[in-house]
């Protein structure tokens, strides 16, 4: 029998500290940065308040998630009937692995664009059109419609675009000096780098490469992503159809061209970066070292460079060949699929995500471009005094983005064709590039149009020969 007397006032006094430490305990694991367990229940706990508690499911880097945490900590502050609780994850592979695992049950989550098919396929979130109407969201004053027809399909809004970044080039203005280059009779950009040709990209990456200082001009990745730029600002077309391919269109004529062209500039072997250095380093490494003129990236590259000691850059748009043309980063935020009353609190809560106060927060760390308009154009974004004094360039090129169809086999395509990509980059010799790109092409449609196996043939049953 369990009996009280047995207990002095030393055992009372340590258990009432165990008591505490564990209550503390637990409190600190329910505001941890850990994901939250499932556990079974499919929902997500509730507060002691009695306040419904809503998960925001988000990943970035230090910087990121604390600004997502203030603009949830301003919405608690004044909700009286939600709790918001924000998850993190360093990168979003792994936040969407734990969601389709059902290892957390967000109610609200960020999402790559190119992660969209999969997530419809999977009925992973709730259309958002009547609720952001509803709530009085102006789609296409307050926000670019290329980016609202970015994260539409089946005549809705599936999820509300946050940001979005186009591929732009980051040079070194050590090794690329333009009023040096003018000074030479170089080709160089207008005044107000708002673009550059082919040309002018070439002379820059031959500037840049001083085999004294053991530097060198450019390195693109040869990869889909990486040529599609140059492919798309030529007039070409990386997919056969833009609602449903079934191959690449690299060998098509002016797609064929377009790579011809570039490669003139990327394949020569004297202003970009050799196989065996990129083994050495990754291309970035050489860039921070100041000995590399060009690099292409996105706007969350741009704090990492800012914390390089003694690098100095700037950006400029893709270069233009017939016209200007880029790849980007988008990023949405969707409401997932749950009881009605849920996914209308979640509905609330996006409301104030869109907010000009809460997108200037997340535009303040330097590696968001928001896709609401008013604020992608304030100081909040294109922070002037900071490195890159050309921010606009960002700005001005979301204008260019060509959006690939929505398909879900993005990594098996570029598991299939960008080790021969690479060999165009790389090989000694070029000889019959039409050939080359149809060989692409062909490799594509074993990942975009697989053959359906046959089915086999019902073998026929023993005959009786004596009937």
């Amino acid at each position: 029998m369990f009996s009280l007397g047995r207990f002095d006032w030393r055992t009372l006094v340590a258990v009432v500290v165990v008591a505490v430490s564990v209550v503390v305990a637990m409190l600190l694991y329910s505001d941890g940065d850990g994901p939250t367990r499932n556990n079974g229940g499919g929902t997500p706990s509730t507060p002691s308040s009695g306040m419904a508690r809503l998960v925001f499911a988000v990943w970035g880097n230090e910087t990121e998630v604390a600004a997502y945490r203030d603009v949830v900590t301003a919405y608690n502050l004044e909700s009286e009937v939600v709790d918001v609780h924000v998850e993190a994850w360093p990168d979003a592979s792994s936040m969407l692995a734990d969601i389709r695992s059902g290892e957390v049950t967000p109610d609200l989550y960020l999402l790559p664009r190119d992660e969209l098919a999969e997530t419809l396929e999977a009925e992973r979130n709730r259309p958002l059109l009547d609720l952001l109407d509803a709530r009085g969201v102006a789609f296409g004053d307050e926000f670019a419609r290329d980016a609202i027809s970015a994260f539409s399909a089946d005549d809705n809004l599936q999820c509300m675009p946050y940001a979005s970044s186009p591929m732009v080039i980051y040079y070194n203005t050590d090794l690329i000096d333009f009023e040096r280059m003018a000074a030479r009779e170089l080709p160089v950009p207008p005044e107000d780098k708002e673009f550059w040709t082919l040309e002018m990209f070439r002379a820059a990456a031959e500037f840049a490469t001083r085999p004294r200082k053991d530097s060198k001009g450019v390195y693109i990745q040869p990869t889909l992503r990486g040529m599609a730029p140059f492919v798309y600002a030529g007039g070409g077309q990386l997919f056969d159809d833009d609602e449903d391919p079934k191959s690449l269109a690299l060998a098509d004529e002016d797609s064929a061209d377009s790579l011809r062209q570039t490669l003139e500039v990327l394949r020569d072997p004297t202003i970009t970066l050799t196989n065996r250095q990129v083994i050495e380093k990754s291309a970035l490494e050489w860039f921070q070292e100041g000995r590399l003129g060009m690099i292409a990236g996105f706007r969350d590259l741009t704090p990492v460079l800012r914390q390089t000691p003694d690098l100095n850059f700037d950006v400029m748009p893709m270069p233009e060949l017939d016209d200007d043309a880029t790849v980007g980063d988008l990023t949405g935020v969707c409401v997932a699929e749950g009881p009605q009353e849920r996914v209308a609190q979640s509905a609330d809560f996006l409301v104030h995500l869109l907010s000009d106060e809460a997108v200037t927060t997340m535009a303040a760390t330097g590696s968001i471009m928001p896709t609401k308009i008013d604020i992608a154009f304030s100081d909040a974004f294109l922070q002037p005094g900071l490195e890159p004094t050309n921010a606009r360039a960002f700005v001005n090129s979301t204008r260019s983005i060509v959006l690939p169809p929505l398909i879900d086999t993005w990594p098996e395509l570029e598991a299939a064709v960008d080790p021969d990509l690479q060999r165009l980059l790389t090989q000694p010799l070029l000889e019959d590039l039409d050939a080359d790109l149809e060989t692409i092409d062909e490799k594509s449609k074993a990942v975009l149009d697989p053959e359906e196996p046959e089915e086999p043939s019902e073998s026929p049953g023993p005959t009786d020969e004596s009937s």
